[in-house]
């Protein structure tokens, strides 16, 4: 059996009883990051446009949009909803791979859920084994697949909302994996374009994407039996040799997605520890701003590729190492208005991004960072922080998620969806948390 067909057999052939409890767990904390992610930024101009581009084109078929009183079509909206729980940089991170698994694969599930009346289980299990694709994948073709520029969200989310939508759509095993070589040819996104809003269109169009590979598929489109790890296939085009045991190894017994994290500070994942790092030299020094003389970061080379850019806007922000520790240290702390253009524009914070340099330090493992201040007077400081908190060695508990939910959504209907998120479980179907997820007066 090829790798593409035995990971369709693998997403048609689980059963719900085979997902542990942890594990269905674990995709509800995901979706409640999601939404909440998802909700704080539901009228940015990000999201507005995205809806009025889409909008003409949308057909009569209409679903939820979060946060909003619009409606669109499974396509329009899987696009949108997928944008928006990603745009803040504050969704979920797979960290062996740096793919963000839920935000280009639930959407499109809640889309054909509240078309067709799937139940909440159906919805957490289509999203699982979804989810659980999209990271073998990734991990097949890493750390070269990311290294030569392709952004690996948008590049794998497109064959996780493939398989999760076969999943709920029905299909056999032929079927679905005629998904994933069909998603295969629809997979794209670049990290040149992480700081715009390209990287926008490549999120949105993983989700939709995903959702026509496993419709074509069930109206009897084709595929190439090999299409992700053949000779010509996807893997080999956009990576090096595929680890065909990372794609297929154990599946249904080690979960890759059990190892979902979650994100304190909405910035990429790598800058986590600089973060923390940088708090915890403000409370060593106290420095005033003027008197920071330099600010020395060490990290893997992930994070200088990643990070060692200018910053001009709230999107450069979130990936810049320079605005990361300089934000942290000015204003000891690294929430969602550390990262916006006011923020970006604060002349305490611009001065001390000016003296941030970055090196590579190989003895520092991927994830890791330390820093060092040096003030005006001479006192010197160096702080490393080996695992930052929300990385597996340090989880966000439901409560640390649910203080992160109600931070996004300060509305008096946050309990009331939070718990929706918590009971999907036991739900006959998605309406009624569709229902509350739409804007509503406050």
């Amino acid at each position: 059996m090829n790798a593409t067909t035995e990971l369709a057999r693998f997403v048609i052939e689980t059963r719900w009883a085979d997902i542990a409890p942890a594990l269905r767990h674990e995709a509800k904390r995901s979706l409640l990051n999601f939404f909440g992610g998802a909700l704080g930024v539901a009228h940015d101009p990000a999201v507005s446009t995205a809806i009025a581009v889409m909008q003409p084109f949308s057909g009569p078929d209409h679903v939820t949009v979060i946060g909003r009183n619009e409606r669109l079509d499974a396509m329009a909206a899987s696009f949108v909803n997928t944008v928006a729980a990603n745009l803040l940089d504050f969704d979920d991170t797979h960290q062996a791979t740096i793919i963000h698994p839920t935000a280009p694969v639930v959407p499109p599930v809640l889309a054909l859920a509240e078309r067709h009346g799937f139940s909440g289980a159906e919805v957490l299990h289509a999203f699982i084994l979804g989810a659980e694709v999209e990271c073998r994948v990734g991990l097949a073709v890493s750390p070269m697949h990311y290294a030569r520029g392709w952004h690996i969200t948008s590049t794998c989310g497109v064959f996780g909302a493939a398989a999760a939508c076969a999943r709920l759509l029905g299909l056999t095993v032929e079927q679905t994996a005629a998904a994933l070589g069909i998603a295969a040819s629809q997979s794209a996104g670049l990290v040149a374009n992480l700081a715009t809003s390209a990287k926008n269109v490549g999120m949105g169009n993983a989700a939709r994407n995903g959702l026509l590979s496993a419709i074509f598929a069930h109206s009897s489109y084709s595929a190439a039996d090999d299409a992700l790890e053949g000779k010509l296939g996807w893997a080999r085009a956009m990576g090096d040799k595929p680890d065909l045991d990372a794609l297929t190894g154990q599946l249904g017994t080690r979960w890759e997605f059990a190892t979902n994290t979650y994100k304190p500070y909405p910035s990429g994942i790598v800058f986590h520890a600089v973060i923390e790092a940088a708090l915890a030299l403000r409370d060593q020094l106290h420095p005033e701003p003027g008197a920071i003389a330099a600010l020395e970061v060490r990290g893997s080379q992930l994070l200088l590729d990643r990070g060692d850019r200018p910053t001009r806007t709230a999107r450069d922000a979130r990936v810049s190492i320079a605005h990361n520790v300089a934000v942290a240290l000015v204003r000891g702390r690294a929430g969602v208005p550390e990262f916006e253009d006011a923020a970006v524009a604060d002349p305490e914070v611009a001065l001390a991004r000016a003296v941030v340099s970055a090196q590579v330090d190989d003895s520092l493992p991927q994830g890791a960072a330390a820093v060092t201040l040096r003030l005006v007077d001479g006192r010197t400081a160096t702080v490393r922080v080996d695992e930052a908190s929300g990385g597996p060695a340090r989880p966000l508990s439901d409560m640390a998620l649910e203080a992160k939910f109600s931070s996004n959504d300060p509305s008096v209907h946050a309990n009331r969806r939070m718990a929706l998120v918590w009971n999907l479980e036991d739900a006959a179907d998605v309406h009624a948390l569709m229902s509350a997820m739409a804007e509503q007066p406050l």
